[in-house]
């Protein structure tokens, strides 16, 4: 589904709280009682029923890990993709559905179990819902209509993120890539309502099937605002939003650090980005603004003249279906079926919406909703303190692991390890929940009335991030919630994150054989340490300053092997004529890559030179390398196979299941020789960290 362009939301820091969850510890010591003692998959922490062996594993090794599930999964209708997170996910949401259901049944609530118990109340009343149509944004759709000039077009795309209506121009406070302890406005290009501006550009029959049906779907939504005449309308919005994708940067471009780091005093933007009122842009969430960076300078000053010489009626009608389509979730149900049918069966191929109570689940898990509310309940609940202790461990291994191959490296000189020894050592983990807790004091919700809610915790977060952006930064801030089934890696802190729900099968087992744990979360937590020296991450030192920290001849050489990473993960072709684009994914290829080797380092480590044991006939490395593989199966429609080549920063699972054919270990585990389809020559396997 379209996800509305974020003007605010990188915003927010996390204000001071409670330390730790506030349930008691007889809660905590329950946990660890019901933890089970044997690994959670097999004996020993692998599906090995999920492997088909009668693929070879030098020919596709995807397929070996997972064939047989592969072969008799069956893709639910309300899913596009299925696999290791995805089942992750699906537990984390049954756990905050409990959390949730919990607090319902009860009346003595404290002040944030009764925000969570009004927001799920008002997003499950679909009587209400249904009863009232367009009418909570039709104050919305009002002002739009009543646009008379720029000034006014302005103000409205200053107010997008607010309202949910889009820009040809976004802005979102983040870090100072010079100096992390500021926070800087950063703007940019945006407001496409296809996943990428190749869906507008390219002449192949699927992209032009798209775009045909991209068109329907507009006049359908323009007539939920009451606009008749929508077809050809929606022809002008699409010709809008072709010339504004023109305008725009390729994805691989605009991921180039160096390309997007152009920072300008306040006083300066009007003279060197004129025909813009920015003084009234800011002025809608109340931003000062005294420095700021564009992140794509020619794309930005493309969009201003759109916004001069395009026809105003036209922008107006953009505005009117994005503010639609942008609030569809939160609307009537027919609202949300007419989305759907478009952004979720035609662009993605799901044949059925998810539960309602899962998209509220959904609706309330972002850090800019209640969902840090809601993760210190589930830390409580669900992760016990022994598997931040275990995590903090593994952590460390890999940081040992690293510095070694640092040291080991043949291509980085003396003078530029020394700098990456440093940025190493100051790698900050953050380790399932935050320190200091999201406060919600201010925030007035009801159970009758969603869209109430959602922009009453916008102008909350809107309003805490005004009032801090010209404090220092806040390094307590979390960019997800516990309950999320991901990681990061923060260049600006130099800090790697790894929110509770992770850290459980098929990434992390306490009960689990060691090398199944340093294949699946020592490899994601080298993959996020490996963000810190991909192409893009190496280019901040230990401090998260952006600047050159490398002789040229180490850089020449570490951008050469870059390059050989490109070009391997661009022959892979998912679907005829769309092929992976090695370069855009390249940040998360050297990840996967570079994260694999530090933690087959560390597993060798761990066993202080003695050998693994064979067990159920799979030996220590075949461990390792099935528990990577198994991490990354998945199933997907073509559609969003689609998506993901061409709007995604990362290779598809069954590709990044393939990391280990650049590992010399991986060829001696399964016995993979040349003619093996996967098999590469020594002097083409990719050994960068």
């Amino acid at each position: 589904m379209k996800k509305s362009l974020i003007a605010i939301a990188l915003a927010t820091t996390f204000l001071g709280g409670c330390g730790t969850s506030d349930v008691s510890n007889d809660t905590k010591t329950e946990v660890t009682k019901t933890a089970n003692t044997q690994a959670e998959l097999g004996s020993f922490g692998v599906d090995l029923s999920a492997r088909n062996e009668a693929v070879k594993p030098g020919d596709d090794f995807f397929m070996y890990a997972s064939g047989t599930w592969y072969d008799n999964y069956v893709m639910p209708a309300d899913k596009t993709r299925f696999g290791a997170f995805n089942a992750l996910a699906e537990r984390s949401e049954k756990q905050v559905k409990e959390i949730i259901d919990d607090i319902a049944s009860r009346s003595d609530l404290n002040a944030e179990e009764q925000l969570i118990a009004d927001f799920y109340q008002s997003y499950m009343d679909t009587d209400t819902i249904n009863k009232l149509g367009i009418k909570p944004i039709q104050g919305t759709l009002d002002q739009i209509k009543a646009v008379k000039n720029t000034d006014d077009l302005t103000k409205v795309f200053g107010q997008s993120w607010l309202t949910g209506a889009s820009s040809p121009i976004y802005g979102g406070m983040w870090f100072n890539r010079l100096d992390p302890n500021q926070y800087e406005m950063s703007i940019g290009a945006g407001g496409l309502g296809l996943p990428d501006r190749s869906y507008y550009l390219e002449d192949a029959e699927r992209f032009v099937k798209i775009r045909k049906a991209y068109v329907t779907h507009i006049a359908e939504m323009l007539a939920f605002a009451g606009i008749k005449d929508g077809q050809a309308r929606a022809e002008a919005i699409l010709a809008l939003e072709t010339k504004m994708a023109e305008g725009q940067w390729p994805r691989e471009k605009r991921r180039n650090r160096d390309l997007t780091l152009n920072q300008i005093k306040r006083a300066d933007l009007a003279k060197q980005y004129p025909g813009f009122d920015w003084d009234a842009y800011f002025a809608q969430t109340g931003y000062q603004v005294p420095q700021l960076n564009i992140s794509q300078p020619d794309p930005v000053k493309a969009m201003i003249e759109l916004v001069n010489k395009e026809p105003l009626n036209v922008w107006q009608d953009y505005l009117t279906f994005h503010t639609v389509s942008n609030n569809a979730g939160l609307l009537s149900e027919d609202i949300y079926a007419a989305n759907f049918a478009f952004y979720g069966k035609t662009l993605n191929g799901q044949q059925e919406p998810r539960p309602r109570w899962k998209r509220a689940i959904s609706e309330m898990s972002g850090t800019q909703s209640l969902g840090f509310a809601i993760g210190k309940v589930y830390v409580a609940r669900y992760f016990p303190e022994s598997s931040k202790k275990q995590m903090a461990e593994l952590v460390e291994n890999l940081r040992t692991a690293m510095g070694e191959r640092i040291d080991d490296l043949d291509w980085m000189g003396a003078e530029t390890k020394v700098n990456a020894h440093a940025k190493l050592a100051a790698f900050n983990p953050k380790i399932g929940y935050p320190d200091v807790w999201q406060e919600f004091d201010g925030v007035e919700l009801t159970n009758n009335n969603l869209v109430g809610n959602i922009q009453n915790l916008r102008q909350f977060f809107n309003a805490d991030s005004v009032a801090k952006e010209l404090k220092k930064t806040d390094r307590n801030r979390w960019g997800m919630t516990p309950q999320r089934v991901n990681a990061y890696y923060n260049s600006s802190f130099n800090e790697i994150v790894f929110p509770a729900a992770i850290l459980q099968p098929p990434f992390f087992d306490p009960n689990a054989d060691p090398a199944v744990n340093y294949g699946g979360i020592g490899a994601v937590i080298g993959h996020e340490m490996g963000h810190g020296f991909d192409d893009q991450g190496s280019k901040s030192d230990a401090n998260g300053i952006q600047r050159n920290w490398w002789t040229d001849a180490d850089r020449a050489a570490f951008e050469a092997k870059a390059d050989q990473l490109a070009a391997q993960y661009s022959e892979y072709e998912p679907i005829p004529d769309n092929f992976v684009n090695g370069r855009n994914s390249l940040g998360e290829n050297i990840g996967d890559v570079g994260g694999l080797a530090m933690a087959y380092h560390a597993y060798k480590l761990s066993l202080n030179g003695k050998e693994a044991p064979v067990i159920d006939g799979v030996t220590g490395d075949q461990r390792f390398f099935l528990a990577w593989a198994q991490v990354w199966k998945e199933k997907r429609t073509e559609q969003s196979m689609l998506n993901q080549l061409r709007a995604g920063t990362h290779a598809p699972g069954r590709y990044r299941a393939l990391a280990p054919r650049n590992h010399d270990a991986w060829y001696k585990a399964f016995d993979v020789k040349p003619g093996d389809a996967l098999y590469l020559p020594e002097d083409q396997r990719v050994r960068i960290w």
